[in-house]
């Protein structure tokens, strides 16, 4: 078993739904990032997906774009993410995510990143345009180093491609909850339900919806239907806004603990 598994499999006995936060290592500095970790940990965030920050992020909106342009001006890049993962290690054993685009890992030498991220306290990776069609060879080198592998799938999503995300996603499988790029939603898609019962379909793996959710009542909607809800422009919004005051991560321990209340007993 893995952490993540291990995450799943726990929740699972309590009638739980997965709360995942998304942070952009590095913002608003890479020396607050494992601290804001600890917070959103402390407010019950069950997972961590640890952005790597990345020029030219196409799947995510304006305020991850901005997030990603902040982190970049602190020189943050995938060895100090390593780093930063490294530090969250030192006081949690919360399952984390390596969250990028698939250019700063071929950069980086994939091999080497699979191997190096595994041994920093990684547990699992999903490269956002790694398509699942050319994503064997480098799901084998993921799975070499012991790390769990995340794939997408979309509204636009064929049968075809929800066997190959099923056959090729071992942590859990990410499902998009509409067309478009990141960002906070009024309401959800409708496309969420279909989709998450087209999968179940074809897989028995864990399910999680992001990209739109940022309140309560959403995240309560989503976990009526899937075994995980992922959060991640609303935690950057507060960090933009809140970057200097002292309350940081007090905030974003208390947006965490209110997203996560109703999924508490959400199965």
């Amino acid at each position: 078993m893995s952490r993540i598994r291990d995450k799943f499999a726990e929740l699972k006995s309590r009638g739980e739904t997965a709360l995942i936060a998304y942070l952009t290592a590095g913002d608003p500095s890479p020396d607050l990032t494992a601290r804001l970790v600890w917070a959103l940990e402390r407010g019950g965030v069950d997972m961590i997906e640890l952005g790597v920050p990345f020029s030219d992020p196409l799947a995510d909106g304006p305020r991850i774009q901005l997030a990603m342009d902040r982190a970049l001006k602190h020189h943050v890049n995938l060895p100090r993410v390593l780093d930063i993962a490294r530090e969250i290690r030192t006081r949690s054993s919360i399952p984390l995510v390596l969250f990028s685009y698939l250019n700063p890992l071929l950069r980086y030498g994939f091999e080497r990143c699979a191997s190096e991220a595994a041994a920093a306290g990684i547990d699992g990776c999903l490269a956002t345009d790694l398509t699942v069609e050319e994503a064997e060879d480098r799901v084998k080198a993921l799975h070499s180093a012991g790390l769990e592998t995340v794939f997408l799938a979309a509204p636009t999503s064929t049968l075809r491609r929800l066997e190959l995300v099923s056959r090729y996603s071992t942590g859990f499988i990410y499902l998009v909850s509409r067309t478009g790029v990141t960002g906070e939603q009024e309401a959800l898609s409708q496309s969420v339900a279909r989709m998450v019962s087209a999968l179940k379909d074809v897989t028995d793996k864990p399910l999680a919806v992001g990209f739109g959710i940022s309140r309560p009542e959403q995240a309560a909607a989503v976990g009526r239907m899937a075994d995980a809800v992922v959060v991640g422009s609303a935690f950057v919004r507060v960090i933009e806004e809140y970057a200097q005051a002292p309350d940081l991560e007090a905030r974003i321990e208390d947006l965490a603990r209110r997203l996560k209340e109703p999924l508490r007993a959400s199965q």
